[in-house]
Parts: structure tokens; C-alpha cells; sequence
């Protein structure tokens, strides 16, 4: 890992990220979690402030990052549930099947370099009667826009941490294993509209 990833990209993707647009989103979604919830990139924490306490007995955030690990450890100081950081050391989420009530993925799709083995990862850990919640930008339905992301996707992803902004986030959720059960997307107001296409609902076991 080089100077950048390992000193700068965190900070970067904390600044982009948490852009008020963007934590509006994430308040859409966030507060449906539920029991034992799994986070799937959890980054700086940026989650954390719309977890509703009531509802969460526990979390655990899974992140690559150990830089990103520093920043969340001190918002996870201010929440009233127990939070848990693990990492990824191979390529299978390190849990066991059918522990979780719920998982939660936000921004983290487009950087996973197989999100589709990803997704069925998650559905493996996920408990039948569970739910993934997803907040994620992607694909466009306008041609003239997606033109665009096709074209400057490969340069996007050297500067943003492998964020890929051409990913059609209904096809990998189906092809993962799930099956949509709500489904919202819009412009993220504020946002470049090559890379502010907002997908967010819920998703259960096919």
C-alpha cells in the first residue's frame, strides 16, 4: 500500500463521503438496521450517528482499512451499542453462516473488486428471515451520462480507491442472490451526475 492509499485516500473518501448530500442519503437507510448487524465497509463510521440504538444490539464493521479503523473507533465512542472492527483477511466474510439479522452496504459496492462474490457473501452470513439494506450510486439511466461514466470510469477508479461509477447496482444485487423488495433512485442533488446515481432500498434471500 502506498503513501496515498495508506494516508490520504482515507481521508479523501471521509470528505467526499460525509458531504451533506451524501449523509442524507445514508439517513434513509441507516436507521432500518436491525439485531446483529453487519456493515460492509465501514469505512470512517460515517453510519454511525443514524444507527438507532433501540434496535441494534450489536454491530460489527467490516473494513480493509486499518487507517479507516482509527477514524471510526472515535465515532464509534459516542453510540450506545457495542461496535466490533473486523478485516478481511481472505476473500470469505470471517463470520458464520446465518448470524446476522441485518447487513448494510453503502458506498462500498462500487470498490469491491467482485461485488457479486461479495453480495454472496453476505447472503451467506445473512439469517433467512434478514434483510440487506444498500444505499449505492451507480449506472445512469440517461445514455448521454452513462457515455460518460464508461469513459472516465477507469481514471475515477485511480484516484478514488478503485470506486467504480458504471455499476449497475439492481443487476448485482439479483445476481448476488437477492431479491429487491424496495427499491428508490434519484440524482443525488449537489452531486457530479456522473457519480451521483443513488440506488437505496432493502433486499432479501432469493
Amino acid at each position: 500500500m502506498g503513501f496515498y492509499e495508506k494516508h490520504i485516500l482515507p481521508h479523501f473518501i471521509n470528505c467526499a463521503c460525509g458531504s451533506k448530500p451524501m449523509m442524507k442519503q445514508r439517513e434513509k437507510v441507516v436507521p432500518h438496521a436491525r439485531g446483529t448487524v453487519l456493515e460492509i465497509g465501514i469505512g470512517t463510521g460515517l453510519n454511525l450517528p443514524y444507527y438507532q440504538a433501540s434496535q441494534v444490539e450489536r454491530l460489527i464493521g467490516l473494513d480493509p482499512s486499518e487507517e479507516s479503523w482509527v477514524l471510526a473507533g472515535e465515532r464509534a465512542a459516542h453510540v450506545d451499542f457495542d461496535v466490533e472492527f473486523i478485516g478481511l483477511p481472505g476473500e470469505e466474510i470471517p463470520l458464520d453462516e446465518n448470524s446476522v439479522d441485518t447487513v448494510l452496504v453503502t458506498f462500498s459496492l462500487c470498490t469491491i473488486p467482485d461485488p457479486v462474490a461479495a453480495l454472496r457473501g453476505m447472503r451467506r452470513v445473512l439469517r433467512p428471515e434478514g434483510e440487506l439494506l444498500f444505499c449505492e450510486h451507480g449506472l445512469a439511466p440517461d445514455s448521454g451520462v452513462v457515455k460518460w461514466q464508461n469513459r472516465i470510469n477507469g481514471i475515477w477508479g485511480k484516484i478514488a480507491g478503485g470506486c467504480h461509477i458504471n455499476r449497475d447496482i439492481p443487476a448485482l444485487l439479483d445476481a448476488g442472490g437477492f431479491t429487491v423488495t424496495n427499491l428508490e433512485q434519484q440524482y443525488i442533488p449537489g452531486t457530479p451526475r456522473i457519480a451521483g446515481y443513488n440506488y437505496w432500498g432493502g433486499a432479501r434471500s432469493a
